[in-house]
């Protein structure tokens, strides 16, 4: 997207990283737009076989944030990635 491609994102290395290494889990940060959902899902794709897990950090209403304007997706994922207290 934007002419970024699987070689500007480091893919190779990263899965050269994994095959060399002891690496248990991968833990994806993208932007939670199209782009960074595409992403993440190419990513995890290419790592299922590997045995490796792969995760996305929790997203949602930042601190200090105003529920009134928050809208349906970003509250649903807030939702998806709480914790017990």
């Amino acid at each position: 997207m934007n002419g970024v491609g699987p070689d500007d994102i480091k893919i190779k290395e990263l899965l050269t990283r994994v095959m060399n290494g002891n690496v248990k889990e991968i833990i994806l940060a993208t932007n939670p737009r199209v782009e960074g959902e595409a992403t993440s899902m190419y990513i995890s794709k290419l790592l299922k076989p590997m045995g490796i897990k792969t995760t996305r950090i929790a997203r949602g209403i930042p601190v200090g944030g105003d529920l009134e304007y928050t809208d349906e997706i970003t509250l649903t994922k807030a939702l998806e990635g709480r914790s017990e207290i």
